[in-house]
């Protein structure tokens, strides 16, 4: 079946000696791999390599099987361009991390039109304005509303939050529990948008530790998933 969808780039994993294996998060499908033959060797080729930069934002035109094999790439154009995000390293390197939270979180290939808004919506966020240092934790946090585990708000005065139930509770389940200062940091991102996230005054400490927590809460909400190799990056740009 021909296709033409807006997709994102998840990843970009190279393929022998001069092919690629790209994963995309497709407006229409949902998650696609598409195997590009030959495109790190024909200088003239039609689509280039480097269109397929991490979470990159494309118009393709595809011809999709649905058989859950790879798929194949026909046409390709840059559907919104970034106009900060590869020239400031901040930006850039929250985009590489998340894209590797991305790959890892997300495993079915089945159509979800409202994740794929937030995702393209949210990096338009990142690409337009300056204050965002914080913008990866309340991605991460509110991507679970689409990964179907977001945090029960009931009872949110209570003194414990049970990251394996998602939910509050007044008993320490001493596993898996946050409470006290990092309870704190982690209900100051909840009901948070972007536009407002410049007034969280985290420390490059309380940062460093709700996202963490984060990352905690998906390893214990998604199998097999697994610590970012660029969290160490992440961590060191921030500081």
């Amino acid at each position: 079946m021909l296709v033409q969808t807006k997709a994102i780039v998840i990843s970009s994993l190279r393929y022998g000696d001069t092919s690629l294996i790209v994963k995309c998060f497709t407006q229409t499908d949902g998650l696609k791999s598409y195997l590009l033959k030959g495109i790190l060797k024909s200088k003239k080729a039609k689509i280039k390599a480097a269109y397929f930069q991490p979470l990159s934002i494309l118009e393709i035109e595809a011809s999709h099987k649905n058989k859950g094999t790879l798929e194949n790439l026909r046409d390709v154009k840059v559907a919104i361009p970034y106009t900060s995000i590869f020239n400031d390293i901040k930006k850039s390197s929250i985009l590489l991390f998340l894209a590797e939270m991305l790959h890892s979180a997300m495993q079915e290939e089945q159509s979800d039109p409202l994740l794929y808004d937030y995702l393209e919506n949210s990096l338009i966020w990142l690409d337009t304005h300056d204050q965002t240092s914080n913008f990866h934790l309340l991605f991460l946090l509110d991507l679970t509303k689409y990964l179907g585990f977001y945090p029960d708000l009931d009872n949110a005065d209570l003194p414990f939050f049970d990251l394996l139930e998602a939910r509050f509770t007044a008993q320490n389940p001493f596993k898996h529990a946050i409470f006290d200062e990092d309870l704190n940091i982690f209900k100051r991102l909840l009901g948070t948008k972007f536009d407002s996230i410049h007034n969280i005054g985290f420390t490059a400490d309380q940062r460093s530790r709700i996202l963490n927590i984060l990352i905690e809460y998906f390893q214990l909400h998604l199998q097999g998933f697994k610590k970012p190799k660029s969290l160490a990056v992440l961590n060191e740009v921030f500081r």
